[in-house]
């Protein structure tokens, strides 16, 4: 076994020299642990949705090819970093061996984990990709990966299935903050409302705001639509394009009587969506772009251009507590775990 390597991981850069893994443009995957390193066999991996989006875009729907471009773009990156749009996912599998120096020394080998860092950072060997889900962008796969000493993680839990578990654990930063943003008496605007991450975070507005604020849910999908309905998560519920600027803004503005938000959670998975975000938030209010679709530029620019006033938050994906956040909140929710469960417990094929 090698000496400890950087806490951060930057003995794994191979280029450009000196910068941390993420912006690096190539990692050394090699499966052989330094000692402050976990070794892991990956069983399943979680494309996150902006780039699944964009990779099946390419591909035109066809699972063959998308599987090649991420093997291709694992063996050329060492890691799944999609040079699109920048973004990767994360994954799930078993724990093969614990670094003598891995901060976490009661982790024993066979323990079953989620990563709670983006493969943009972590170091992947893939051998094999077996199966897709085009509905879900879940992948099974052979193949190994790397934690840092910096990496969070968690242990799966027992009483989900696993492919539901890492669906909800690669939002999980959405709904910790939404959670811990919103206010009792806030209007709380959610674009992007019926996929995972817009459902769990529109469950925690709801919790905070049902009561006494108001709740409002954006969705394109109009099954989607139907869905957040007869869940009860939403006092308004819009099947509109979130990425219409002056659409968005009426139907908000219509909703809230001229008040709009005090905070929006823009979950969409397209461009475009970062000036109907702002237009529907109201000045001094907040908004939050979780989405790799975002282009913050266009968003800064945006904000400048129509004179808004507002505090605008790139959604950190790290929250501490938000991995237990978010599968309490399917435990809490049945509709909520009914609908992740039916959508990504099924066999992929």
């Amino acid at each position: 076994m090698r000496k400890a390597g950087h806490h951060y991981g930057l003995h794994r850069v191979l280029e450009p020299a000196g910068v941390l893994p993420q912006p690096a443009w190539k990692l050394d995957a090699t499966p052989e642990i330094w000692e402050n390193e976990l070794l892991i066999d990956v069983e399943r991996l979680n494309i996150d949705s902006a780039s699944f989006q964009q990779l099946k875009t390419e591909a035109e729907g066809d699972p063959e090819r998308i599987k090649r471009r991420i093997v291709e773009i694992v063996k050329e990156r060492g890691k799944m970093h999609n040079p699109v749009t920048g973004s990767g996912g994360m994954l799930i599998g078993m724990v093969v061996e614990v670094g003598s120096a891995f901060p976490d020394q009661t982790l024993a080998p066979g323990a079953k984990i989620a990563s709670l860092v983006s493969l943009t950072l972590t170091p992947l060997w893939l051998e094999d990709v077996r199966e897709l889900s085009l509905d879900t962008g879940q992948l099974e796969v052979d193949g190994k990966a790397v934690l840092f000493a910096s990496a969070p993680y968690a242990v799966l839990p027992s009483d989900m299935p696993e492919p539901v578990a890492l669906a909800a654990l690669d939002v999980c930063g959405a709904p910790a903050q939404t959670a811990r943003l919103v206010q009792p008496t806030d209007t709380v605007v959610i674009m992007g409302a019926g996929g995972k991450s817009g459902l769990l975070s529109l469950y925690q507005a709801w919790k905070k705001a049902g009561q006494q604020g108001c709740v409002i849910a954006l969705e394109a999908n109009p099954e989607a639509c139907r869905r957040i309905e007869s869940m009860g998560l939403a006092h308004h519920v819009a099947c509109l394009d979130a990425t219409d600027p002056l659409q968005v803004l009426e139907t908000v503005s219509t909703l809230t009587r001229g008040r709009l938000a005090d905070v929006t959670i823009n979950c969409v998975n397209v461009p475009r969506s970062e000036l109907p975000a702002i237009l529907a938030t109201q000045e001094g209010g907040v908004v939050v772009f979780f989405s790799m679709a975002v282009q913050f530029t266009t968003a800064a620019l945006g904000a400048e251009g129509v004179g808004k006033d507002v505090q605008m938050m790139i959604g950190n994906g790290y929250v501490p507590g938000h991995a237990a956040l978010a599968l309490e909140s399917l435990r809490e929710c049945p509709a909520l775990y009914d609908w992740f469960c039916q959508r990504f417990s099924s066999q992929i094929g």
